[in-house]
Parts: structure tokens; C-alpha cells; sequence
């Protein structure tokens, strides 16, 4: 029975989700209808919290709009959720920030940014850039010898 049900899960799973954590800020692109029309609404804010897992995995970003707090849960595999962008990466020490939510003031609800996963992150992105890169020169260096001999 369970295996019918994972089986049945992993058509609905998005390729490849967006990786971030508790405390990060990112902008969430949510699919909203109005009347016939369908656009794409922004919603940035700071995770805070992050839970279940496979195609239950939720997340609930919380920001602060004219001294209102408004929170917002979402379903990461929803096909409502259009995308998952990371503006920032906070450092935390706990899995839940309920604690954001009896702050007031934004200087109160700002978290540390965390230098080293953001450095560690641009640098993987580097390696994949050049990986990416490396295999269509080489396809090009093997086609120019071939467009020669065919030229002549």
C-alpha cells in the first residue's frame, strides 16, 4: 500500500525544489486567479519554519507589511507555488522562529546574514557554471575539424 502511494507522490514532485532554511528571506511567487486571469504575486519574507516531508513539505515565510505581521504557509510541491527564490540567507540557531512574532520593529525581526553559506553557495555555483560550460567548447573544438574536411 505505501509503495502505491509513493509511486502516485513522485508524479506530482517538482523536479528540483529550491533549496533554503529556517531563517532565510526569500520571495515566493504564488499563482493567483482573478476572474479568467492568471499572474504571479510576490510574497518576501523570513522562513520561519520549515516542516514535513516529500509532497507534504510546507514552509511559512512571515513579513511585516505597514506594522502589520502577516504570515503566509505554503505547500513547496504546490502547483500554485510558481517559484522559491533565496534573497538572503540568515543565520539561526533554532528549527522554529515563533519567537519573530512577539518582536516589533523591523530592527527586531532582522537576523544575522550568514557570509559562509552564501560563499559556499556563489562558489558551487561557479564549479556548476564551468562545468556547463567545459563540455560545449569541447563539442565545438570537435565540430570545426569536421565542418573543415567537409568544406574541402
Amino acid at each position: 500500500m505505501t509503495t502505491l502511494i509513493k509511486e502516485i507522490e513522485e508524479q506530482f514532485l517538482k523536479a528540483e525544489p529550491p533549496k533554503f532554511e529556517v531563517g532565510d528571506t526569500v520571495k515566493v511567487k504564488v499563482l493567483i486567479r482573478e476572474g479568467k486571469k492568471e499572474r504571479a504575486q510576490a510574497f518576501e519574507g523570513t522562513v520561519i519554519a520549515i516542516s514535513g516531508s516529500g509532497i507534504n513539505k510546507s514552509f511559512s515565510v512571515r513579513k511585516i507589511f505597514q506594522g502589520v505581521g502577516i504570515e503566509r504557509t505554503f505547500m513547496l510541491h504546490a502547483p500554485k507555488v510558481e517559484s522559491v527564490k533565496v534573497i538572503r540567507k540568515g543565520r539561526t540557531r533554532r528549527s522554529k522562529l515563533y519567537y519573530l512574532r512577539s518582536r516589533i520593529g523591523t530592527k527586531a525581526t532582522r537576523l544575522r546574514e550568514d557570509i559562509a553559506r552564501m560563499a559556499k553557495d556563489s562558489k558551487e555555483k561557479e564549479e556548476q557554471s564551468k562545468k556547463d560550460k567545459a563540455p560545449k567548447a569541447k563539442a565545438k573544438k570537435e565540430e570545426t575539424p569536421a565542418e573543415e574536411t567537409a568544406a574541402e
